[in-house]
C-alpha cells in the first residue's frame, strides 16, 4: 500500500483501526487495508502495517516542522527525518532538500536510487531541480546501507562537484549528510562543504 497518497485522517484511521481477535471467535472490524493484508501471520502483518502508518505520520510531521523554520535551526528534526526516511533501505538513495532564501524547506526529492553500495548522481539533474523550484540553497543526503557513516573519497569529490556546479547558478550547497543506521554524518560539521 502506498501510504503517501493517503490523507492524514486516513492514516490515523489506519493506525487506530481495531484488529482481529487472536481466537477469531468474534472478529472486530478492521480497516480495508488491514483486511486486504495476508492474514496467515496476522499479528505480525498488522503490526508491520501499523508501524508503516506510524512512520508515514512521523515523516510528514517532521517534514512540516522543517517547512516552518530555517532547516539548520533545528538540525535534530532534520537528522530524525533522515534516519526515519532511510530506515530499512537495502539500497542507496540520494535525496535533495530544496530550500528557499530563508533556508526553509520547499520540497524533498529522492532524485537517484542505486544499489547496495553506490548511486550514480548527475550534477546537471541536481542543478535543474534547484532551478525548477527556484531554490536559493539546498542540502543533499544519501544513505550507506552498510551502516558505515564515514564518507568515501567519491562522496567528498561529489560534494565539491555539486558545490561548484550550484555556485554557477547562485545556489548554495549548505550540507551533505550520510545516513548509516542511526548515525547521521554532516559534511558541514566536518568542514567538508
Amino acid at each position: 500500500m502506498n501510504m503517501s497518497v493517503l490523507s492524514r485522517a486516513d492514516l490515523v484511521s489506519e493506525l487506530l483501526a481495531p484488529t482481529v481477535c487472536a481466537s477469531n471467535a468474534s472478529p472486530l472490524q478492521v480497516s480495508e487495508a488491514v483486511a486486504a493484508l495476508d492474514m496467515s501471520n496476522s499479528a505480525d502483518t498488522v503490526l508491520a502495517h501499523r508501524l508503516d502508518v506510524a512512520r508515514e505520520l512521523l515523516l510528514r510531521d517532521l517534514c512540516e516542522q522543517m517547512r516552518h523554520g530555517p532547516l539548520m535551526n533545528s538540525p535534530q528534526v532534520l537528522r530524525d527525518w533522515l534516519r526515519l526516511h532511510c530506515a530499512g533501505l537495502h539500497h542507496e538513495v540520494f535525496l535533495v532538500l530544496y530550500l528557499n532564501t530563508q533556508h526553509r524547506l520547499i520540497e524533498v526529492e529522492e532524485l537517484f536510487r542505486g544499489t547496495l553500495t553506490q548511486t550514480s548522481v548527475y550534477p546537471r539533474e541536481v542543478v535543474k531541480g534547484a532551478l525548477t523550484r527556484n531554490a536559493a540553497a539546498l542540502a543533499v543526503a544519501h544513505n550507506h546501507p552498510s551502516g558505515e557513516a564515514e564518507p568515501s573519497r567519491a562522496d567528498e569529490l561529489l560534494t565539491q562537484t555539486l558545490k561548484a556546479a550550484l555556485n554557477l547558478v547562485d545556489v548554495r550547497l549548505i550540507d551533505h549528510f550520510i545516513v548509516a543506521g542511526d548515525q547521521v554524518l554532516s559534511f558541514a560539521e566536518r568542514g567538508l562543504v
